[in-house]
């Protein structure tokens, strides 16, 4: 259902005129971000912010970003911008708290995590009571530094310049926009070697192309407070990567350098460790009757484990983790550095260390490579090597006896707690709220108390199998009365990635929608107009009709002989010429056996006039579907009408004006005489659901027959080629089954780009629009004799 800005009249009755013009050209990328209480606390801190009096600029700024800033990093944060503005009113002036929002959005985007972001607005805060003439020349530079640092490094960057110059406001100006050398120096010195915002995406395909599936990743500022750094972890099936890596140094005995791993190496061995603990561990481990130091050596071999899975199925990884192993025989012997050696041990095959311990934990690990897929290896492994390590009489530190590999995470993942749940990882990432559909008795209907409060977003909706109509005769159902229109069960499709050639899974949700009548005058009229061409294409179609028993000739196996063909043979035989041995014929009862589809494309630009006359694209397509229509029910084929258009990859709008058990009467005349032209075309999702309706058919031949006035597009995809291949990949997916897809274009540059869709001799360009309805029958006529 629609969400309009008309409804929260009494929320926007405080705004000026300026900000409900530039709240209303936002609202269409507001509504496709927000749920419907997002939209709430959205318009409510428009409200709140007209309300502090700082000018229409403020509002008119919070209203164009914070869409942006939700997209990112989810809705929830904009409650919290909103009340860091409003504490940000008493301590400095409009001017500097409207560039805090329109940075916001760089700020998002660079953090990546609405914890980080929370965590940016406190540090602001802190830095208006610090140092208050500061906050907005290090705002104008924000792009730079964010560029350069975590927040951990801004955060101290920003509080050296606050203590160094908390009385000189004009030195504190000039340090807050890098126009000092030590504010460089003090950059310089924070700046880190790879930020996890720049490398994201390529560690993202670099996983999809090892498991071929999605793992999401997120930041964490483990430098914040202090320099080192939290270590990797996996909490609710996310992984948590630090913000950034630097290039890992390895060195000798001595302390001299060898060599460097770069930090985009280290993120790739780091992300490719907590990738390989969610795809191979499968059930987790228990802890009962453990103690700490048995832990840490289950996890060590637990490592090792999933490490030796990813190996064997992808071979160059273990060189990959193989050379961040620095333990070595000669170091202190502390209860750490036997579980660095054995981890070392376990993973480089070269390395050498002549420890009973040591060798004896290669020798159990090699010796259960059978059992590598059940993680109650690594538990019994690590509780036999723990009581060997127990005789050394070492203690154990948990604080400091680490692995000091720098890609592995804390191993809190596979512990079993009360709260694990690997049920959920499936769902891991993705926020949308999951509706529960539930079909329901008339009985059960009734007596469910009504919530006046649950709208779009509620978390339960209750179907009944048909209409529920009041004890008085007013002929009009409850829905009908109230408006509501039915919710359909949302249909989820994958979409095809052409730059990284993966299938993103059920990425685009189809909706389908009741499609409302209209007046069946417009139908009338169009039977009147085109009463000559109804005529002409009568004599067609009966040349169409099925013509009963027919016999196929010239046949080395059939069912009787062709006395014809047997005779000329034996003339061939006695003249001494080679007889055509094809003296056989079938007869064979010919039947039409085809199910058509009919799909239209009912985006916006069908609203479009067609050049030189007074009639849209789209009464064209009505004229020319219901001309069609006429011609295939006259031939007795069984076929649908069907049309679609899009609002954004989660709201495919699909619309059934003919099923094909449906007869060809007045109820679906009347849905075609009120279909409309709105919003974008997302055609591959589409094609796909159509598909879904033909797979069902018994026919021997499925035709999907598309009409559309332009190439795929849709508002949330820039690259005009995205769409296209998606298109072209949906095709070739419901040729699978059978289905056969032609394309009847209006767009006349539709040459450049619908034969890569459809086929080269599976399409045709309608270079006169007007034409349309002569032509479409005839088309149906070639297609299908």
């Amino acid at each position: 259902m629609s969400i309009n800005l008309e409804d929260y009249e009494d929320t926007l009755g405080e705004l000026s005129e300026s900000s409900r013009l530039i709240l209303q050209s936002a609202w269409h990328d507001a509504v496709r971000v927000f749920s419907p209480a997002g939209l709430d606390h959205y318009l409510k801190g428009a409200k709140s912010l007209r309300n502090l009096g700082r000018g229409c600029d403020l509002v008119a700024t919070y209203v164009q970003n914070a869409p942006t800033i939700a997209r990112g990093l989810g809705e929830d944060v904009i409650p919290e911008l909103v009340h860091s503005a409003m504490m940000m009113a008493s301590k400095t002036s409009g001017t500097v708290i409207e560039l805090v929002l329109a940075t916001a959005p760089t700020a998002a985007e660079r953090l990546g995590d609405a914890e980080l972001f929370s965590k940016y607005l406190q540090l602001l805060n802190v830095l208006l009571a610090s140092a208050p003439r500061g906050v907005k020349p290090m705002l104008e530079n924000l792009d730079t530094l964010f560029g350069q640092l975590t927040l951990g490094g801004l955060r101290r960057w920003a509080t050296w310049g606050a203590q160094a110059h908390r009385t000189n406001y004009e030195e504190q100006i000039k340090y807050f926009g890098l126009q000092t050398l030590e504010s460089k120096a003090i950059l310089q010195q924070e700046r880190k070697g790879t930020l996890f915002v720049d490398v994201q995406r390529r560690i993202n395909m670099y996983l999809r192309a090892l498991w071929g599936r999605d793992f999401f990743m997120r930041p964490t500022s483990g430098d914040f407070e202090k320099r080192e750094g939290y270590r990797p972890y996996i909490e609710d099936y996310l992984m948590h990567l630090p913000d950034a890596f630097d290039d890992f140094i390895l060195r000798s005995q001595d302390g001299s350098e060898l060599g460097r791993i770069p930090g985009l190496e280290l993120y790739r061995a780091t992300a490719a460790h907590c990738a390989a603990h969610i795809v191979y561990t499968t059930a987790p481990i228990s802890a009962e009757s453990l103690n700490p130091m048995q832990m840490a050596v289950i996890s060590v071999i637990e490592d090792a484990r999933v490490e030796r899975l990813a190996t064997n199925a992808f071979p160059g990884m273990g060189q990959l983790w193989a050379h961040l192993h620095t333990a070595t025989p000669a170091q202190p012997k502390t209860f750490g550095d036997y579980l660095n050696r054995i981890a070392r041990a376990l993973v480089d095959a070269t390395y050498q260390d002549d420890h009973p311990i040591v060798s004896h934990a290669r020798e159990l690990f090699g010796a259960e490579q059978g059992r590598l897929a059940d993680n109650q290896l690594s538990w019994d492994i690590g509780v036999t090597l723990a009581h060997e390590l127990s005789q050394l009489r070492i203690p154990y530190q948990p604080r400091t006896d680490l692995l000091t590999a720098p890609y592995r995470d804390d191993n809190r993942y596979f512990w079993e707690f009360e709260e694990f749940d690997f049920d959920k990882a499936a769902g891991a990432g993705y926020d949308t709220i999951q509706q529960v559909r539930k079909n329901v008795s008339l009985m059960e209907f009734v007596n469910e108390i009504d919530c006046e409060l649950a709208g779009d977003d509620a978390q339960e909706i209750w179907v009944l199998g048909t209409e529920l109509y009041p004890y008085e005769d007013m002929g009009k159902s409850y829905n009908e009365m109230e408006g509501k229109e039915p919710v359909s069960a949302p249909y989820h499709y994958s979409e095809w990635d052409y730059q990284i050639q993966l299938e993103r899974p059920s990425w685009a949700t189809v909706m389908e929608k009741r499609a409302k009548a209209g007046d069946m005058q417009i139908i009338d009229d169009i039977a009147a107009q085109y009463r000559r061409e109804i005529q002409r294409m009568k004599f067609l179609l009966d040349a169409m009709q099925p013509q009963g028993v027919q016999r196929i000739r010239k046949l080395e196996d059939g069912d009787e002989v062709d006395i014809n063909a047997a005779i000329a043979a034996m003339i061939d035989m006695r003249m001494g010429n080679q007889p055509d041995p094809r003296i056989m014929m079938r007869s064979v009862r010919k039947v039409r056996d085809i199910s058509v589809m009919v799909l239209l494309d009912l985006s916006e630009s069908t609203n479009d006039k067609v050049a030189g006359q007074e009639f849209s694209v789209l009464d064209l397509t009505r004229q020319a579907t219901v001309l069609l229509a006429d011609a295939i029910n006259k031939i007795g084929d069984p076929f649908a009408i069907h049309g679609f258009c899009s609002d954004g990859r989660h709201d495919v709008e699909y619309y059934r004006y003919k099923d094909f058990d449906q007869p060809y009467n007045e109820v679906p005349k009347g849905k075609l005489a009120g279909m409309t032209g709105q919003l974008s075309t997302r055609m591959g999702a589409a094609i796909r659901h159509a598909g879904h309706y033909l797979k069902q058919q018994r026919s021997s031949k499925k035709l999907l027959l598309v009409i559309t006035d332009g190439e795929p597009a849709d508002v949330d995809v820039r690259d005009p080629q995205y769409l296209r291949f998606d298109a072209k990949k949906a095709v070739e997916e419901v040729a699978k089954y059978g289905v056969t897809t032609y394309c009847m274009s209006l767009d006349p540059r539709a040459d450049q780009y619908v034969s890569r869709i459809f086929g080269a001799r599976n399409y045709m360009v309608v270079d006169h629009v007007e034409r349309l309805p002569e032509k479409l029958p005839i088309l149906y006529a070639g297609l299908t004799r």
